[in-house]
């Protein structure tokens, strides 16, 4: 399993308890030389440290000298080894070598102590492995979590410098179209669903945009001067000729008029408003997104029929 793969690449050695116990399972678990050998064949023991035991050898004495060796192996593979028998006699519940001795009964409890104490340790070796993977995975998560965070403040600062950037060309056609096109690289960063610029039997629409099921038509201005009741009338009628489910959104950096906020506010209303307070002060502020900002005015709306809903009041 992932949990065993996790720690038999462990950095942190095994303790000599843990390695004691280990030998004495293999020695209990194991009567005859053929079965011991056999099991540390099948748990990385090479050939050539099973060739230097020699016949006249007992097990106890080549486990005293083998363990040491692997112990000693730079790369912690000789602990991954110990490791790996150690799980192996935790999950024995027969003991095949043991029986047809005239003592069975005595070697096979005596195994089952052994490995009951390896299998104590393994499993406190286990919940171990399991609170440094999670320690190692809320690490990670608060990570990535932070560099996300970090990502999205410096995208913003980006979207929030771009913007000031314009300021010079404000109330000019050109900054017409740029803070259009800055609008929309807005939308693409909050991942919304947009559609720059287009035309419907001749008349233009600055474009749209798509949020949790609902069509916004959007309409940008970047006047010195607030929008007045003309534009927003413009745009209401625009609004009115699509389907029953789409709505709109009159951005106006200047702000608009009184006239203009009457205008847009009546019951039903189809209409936000979003101005210059709404931008700065809480989508680029990292304070609410715009998704957020729009679902906020939105339920504003159908509640009181205000386009408008002025950032004091969030």
């Amino acid at each position: 399993m992932a949990e065993e793969k996790c720690c038999d690449r462990m950095r942190k050695k095994l303790t000599p308890s843990f390695i004691e116990l280990t030998q004495d399972a293999c020695l209990k678990a194991f009567w005859r030389k053929p079965a011991l050998r056999l099991f540390l064949q099948q748990h990385q023991i090479s050939q050539t440290q099973l060739a230097t035991w020699h016949g006249d050898e007992s097990k106890r004495v080549f486990l005293n000298r083998l363990f040491p060796e692997l112990l000693q192996i730079n790369d912690n593979s000789g602990h991954a080894a110990v490791l790996e028998m150690a799980r192996s006699l935790a999950e024995m519940k027969h003991f095949p070598d043991l029986e047809g001795w005239e003592d069975s009964a005595e070697k096979i409890s005596a195994a089952h102590n052994a490995v009951a104490r390896i299998k104590l340790e393994v499993n406190r070796l286990n919940r171990q492995v399991r609170d440094t993977k999670n320690q190692e995975r809320r690490r990670k998560e608060a990570s990535e979590r932070q560099q996300e965070i970090l990502a999205a403040e410096q995208s913003l600062q980006k979207l929030s410098d771009s913007l000031t950037e314009l300021i010079p060309i404000q109330g000019t056609q050109e900054g017409g179209y740029a803070f259009e096109q800055w609008f929309y690289d807005l939308t693409r960063f909050f991942e919304i669903t947009s559609r720059p610029r287009y035309n419907v039997k001749g008349r233009q629409i600055d474009g749209s945009l798509s949020l949790e099921g609902t069509t916004y038509l959007v309409e940008t201005k970047f006047t010195k001067v607030q929008t007045g009741v003309t534009d927003v009338d413009s745009f209401m009628s625009k609004i009115m000729r699509m389907a029953d489910n789409t709505m709109g959104i009159f951005v106006s950096m200047a702000g608009f008029s009184k006239v203009a906020i009457d205008g847009a506010s009546r019951d039903r209303t189809p209409m936000l408003l979003l101005d210059y307070s709404h931008i700065y002060n809480l989508i680029l502020s990292g304070s609410i997104s715009l998704p957020g900002v729009i679902q906020r005015i939105k339920r504003h709306a159908s509640q009181t029929g205000d386009a408008l809903l002025p950032i004091k009041d969030f």
